[in-house]
């Protein structure tokens, strides 16, 4: 017995229902309804526009017809009509219930019921439209949002630290006044997982960023807490926005590394930002949101979580939290520093990131500094303006050409990420390559290819801006033009080096400090290293790797340690 009217149309409903629950449900739908009609159908938008239909190409006849329907639809004022298209094709109309308003065609249909099956997809179609509409527009406010925070970044980085509280101001959360960088080194496909986490477990008050440059990396400032309940427990170090000295706890388990300082709170080089970062790392577990010492190795019981939110679980830090979520992460974590010395912070992390690689617990804290900017009196800021002096003065021929500070900037991130610094800068590779070549001949040293060159780059970039070294050559009389050999020639900087290359003369064996002078030797080409050592280049890495270890720097990954060493050996004369 075939089947009655309204039993088809109950199984059309049926099937439109079915397809509504799919992934891509329109698209699935109106493939449905071409089959089921004998027409294409698609979704016209009040423009005439075709915004969505089936699978396969699309016939630009059905197009004109659809969108001459449209206007003829418009015109009349009707929500629905069958109107003569081209070739005699006739071309059915109803307008769905979204806004702006989108119209249902089917061109040309078989089926002389067209017209109530129409009326029946186009409720359920209206709904699956406007869900997909506004999973658009999610995507879209979160890619945008994902753009603004990292601009926020960047101006951190940068040095633009009022503009960049702007922005975070509007965004939300407000940037904090004192920070700690996490660097969180975890499969790509989990970034956003962990950016969650760390939202909850900081209350909402930290500002996360996937990393522009590394896709494995996240990046979150997070809001210091303030300390366990009561004001028991260890104390903070100095506090970099008080300037308030605190004792520190010390745990029995900590390895000997050297003293840690207050972090620099100038020095970042407001077009390129970077800083001087590349300091030693002590192998000691700190809490990462109190710097604390606790001598069980656990963090404060309870502590109050920043901006509001659930309080994180006692006894376990948000490092540890990470770990646990995603086992095969690494997290490095920078000390307290204040908001404009967001670049140094970065590196502290990146630095406490390589130590955290090799680690048990997977998460290391850093642990000291000693900033290379005591190399910045009158002399050292008199070479550094006279090395960057032709890129300061450069006049670009096109107004649509780099000026100086992008120039700079471009210097500074291609010194920390070599060819990933097109994607820092949201350059092409090729932009990036023709601006070091440049850059090479405004300076007149090798920086696209020579270590020597770019160590030097490197330190012009942070004595220049170190505000010490500027009030100190207001009041110096003028001396001849300054050399490195000179800079790094001054009692300051021989003690300055001698503590570089401390924790590898401590940790031994002596191969440890011959691999990392041999792999500066050969611009830290590691098979020119491997080469002039006699050895593989997995134990040539193998080695480095340990030396990384040693110094609590990374070597191999950016930003790298390789400047420093190369200047330290240099001011030693043993390179």
């Amino acid at each position: 017995m075939p089947a009655s009217p309204s039993d088809l149309r109950a199984d059309d409903i049926l099937a439109l229902a079915r397809l509504s629950t799919r992934p891509g449900a329109v698209r699935a739908m109106l493939g449905w309804l071409t089959r089921r009609t004998g027409g294409p159908a698609v979704l016209v938008g009040d423009t005439g526009r075709v915004l969505a239909g089936p699978e396969g190409e699309r016939d630009p006849a059905v197009a004109r017809a659809t969108a001459d329907a449209v206007a003829e639809l418009r015109r009349r004022g009707a929500p629905s009509a069958v109107l003569g298209g081209a070739e005699g094709r006739p071309v059915h109309l109803i307008a769905l219930d979204t806004d702006p308003r989108t119209y249902l065609a089917v061109v040309g249909p078989d089926d002389p019921h067209c017209g109530t099956l129409l009326a029946d997809a186009a409720r359920t179609l209206a709904l699956c439209w406007r869900l997909e509409q506004a999973e658009r527009a999610r995507r879209r406010i979160e890619s945008a949002e994902g753009h603004s925070r990292e601009a926020v970044l960047h101006l951190l980085m940068v040095g633009s630290v009022p503009a960049a509280q702007r922005i975070a101001g509007a965004l939300r959360p407000a940037l904090p006044g004192v920070i700690q960088v996490y660097v969180i080194e975890c499969p790509q496909p989990r970034r956003r997982e962990i950016a969650r986490r760390i939202d909850r477990e900081a209350g909402g008050g930290a500002w996360i960023v996937p990393c522009p440059v590394r896709p494995n990396h996240v990046i979150a400032l997070v809001p210091p807490e303030t300390g366990p309940p009561g004001g028991t427990g260890p104390a903070d170090a100095t506090d970099p926005a008080t300037g308030t000295e605190a004792s520190t706890g010390t745990d029995a388990s900590t390895v000997t590394g050297p003293a840690p300082t207050t972090a620099p709170t100038d020095g970042t080089h407001p077009a390129t930002g970077t800083h001087p970062a590349d300091a030693t790392h002590s192998a000691t577990e700190t809490h990462p949101a109190t710097g604390t010492h606790p001598a069980d190795g656990t963090a404060p019981a309870t502590p109050a979580a920043v901006g509001g939110g659930p309080p994180r679980p006692p006894h376990v830090s948000l490092d540890r939290l990470i770990v646990r979520l995603v086992p095969e992460s690494r997290v490095g974590v920078s000390e307290r520093v204040a908001l404009r010395d967001t670049p140094t912070a970065y590196e502290q992390a990146i630095h406490a990131l390589a130590v955290a690689r090799n680690a048990p617990e997977r998460r290391a804290a850093f642990g000291g500094d000693l900033d290379v900017t005591v190399l910045a009196g009158p002399a050292g800021y008199r070479w550094a303006s006279e090395l960057l002096a032709p890129c300061l003065r450069y006049a670009p021929a096109r107004r649509a050409d780099p000026g100086p500070q992008e120039l700079l900037g471009t210097l500074g991130s291609w010194l920390s990420f070599g060819g990933a610094a097109s994607r820092h800068l949201k350059i092409h590779r090729n932009t990036l390559a023709a601006r070091v070549r440049h850059l090479d001949e405004l300076l007149g040293v090798a920086v696209s290819r020579s270590l020597a060159a770019q160590s030097a780059a490197w330190l012009a970039l942070r004595l220049y801006t170190a505000p010490q070294a500027a009030a100190a050559l207001a009041q110096a009389p003028p001396e001849p033009t300054v050399t490195l050999e000179a800079v790094l020639g001054t009692p300051a900087a021989g003690t300055w080096a001698r503590a570089q290359l401390r924790p590898l003369e401590q940790a031994g064996p002596a191969t440890g400090l011959e691999t990392v002078r041999t792999w500066l030797r050969a611009d830290a080409r590691l098979p020119a290293a491997a080469a002039a050592l006699g050895i593989s280049l997995p134990g040539a890495r193998k080695r480095l790797t340990r030396a990384e270890d040693a110094l609590g720097r990374s070597l191999l990954t950016a930003p790298s340690a390789k400047y420093e060493l190369w200047l330290a050996m240099r001011a030693l004369g043993s390179l």
